[in-house]
């Protein structure tokens, strides 16, 4: 499988990489964004995502309970947006249906794997429910709105396919997969591998209004979003994680927690 980063992104992307773990301890860092979707053009940015782990005694004082960690700026030539959410905000968002904590728990070639991610794995796949339908139509449907009828670009309207697509196939299949490139055929959406190719040749290009007109680009996304609906209504997913699976998350985390104190 081909690198999606070019040498360049990739030096960048290990740079802030190595300098994130020698701040804090990572427990996942995944690439995401355009790079993980399958249509990252040359001057794209690389958007970094993971989970890291707050040290328990700061759990315990005053300090509070620890969220987010960004740190976007240009390494050279390239780009980089890093975010990282906590642990207990991770594993929580896993049991609510949060799409952008199960995408960078599963992913399966992630950027750094720490000790205990596999065990997290493992709990995120038992959890998973129909409540990432609610995640993924919302944001998609931000996505939908952001799309400017007087000048359509490649790149947000694939961006809703992507949102829609990964909804929907982990609805109907209980697997994990962001690359729009590796779903389109299967949930018939013939018009991505043009647009891929026209966001490639312009990361913010306008798409010829001639042959992408806005009926056309409303019926694609409509399209998108009623096969996201119907996934929902096949979906053999429970409707939300049951009690043995909340408390069996919420036991490894705690566990997790107690084991670093001693």
């Amino acid at each position: 499988m081909p690198d999606p980063m070019t040498p360049v992104q990739r030096a960048a992307a290990g740079q802030v990489l190595r300098e994130a773990l020698e701040a804090r301890e990572l427990l996942v860092v995944s690439l995401c964004g355009a790079h993980a979707y399958g249509f990252a053009s040359a001057d794209s940015d690389v958007d970094l995502k993971g989970v890291w782990v707050a040290p328990a005694r700061r759990l315990l004082g005053f300090a509070g309970v620890p969220g987010a960690v960004d740190r976007q700026e240009w390494v050279g030539e390239v780009e980089v947006d890093f975010t990282v959410n906590e642990l207990g905000q991770a594993a929580l968002g896993v049991l609510k249906g949060n799409g952008n904590m199960i995408e960078r728990i599963m992913d399966g070639a992630p950027l750094h794997a720490g000790e205990g991610l596999d065990e997290l794995r493992a709990l995120t796949r038992k959890s998973l429910s129909k409540r990432v339908y609610k995640h993924y139509r919302g944001f998609a449907t931000g996505q939908r709105k952001a799309v400017d009828p007087k000048a359509v670009s490649a790149k947000k309207l694939l961006y809703v396919l992507r949102t829609t697509t990964t909804g929907a196939h982990l609805l109907e299949s209980g697997e994990v997969i962001p690359d729009l490139s590796a779903l389109w055929e299967r949930y018939e959406l013939p018009e991505v591998p043009e647009l891929i190719g026209l966001k490639r040749e312009a990361e913010k290009g306008v798409l010829p209004s001639e042959v992408w007109t806005m009926a056309r680009v409303e019926a694609l996304m409509t399209r998108a979003f009623s096969r996201l609906d119907r996934a929902l209504e096949a979906s053999k997913l429970p409707e939300h994680p049951s009690e043995d699976d909340q408390a069996a998350m919420e036991r490894w985390l705690i566990e997790r927690r107690l084991a670093s104190l001693s």
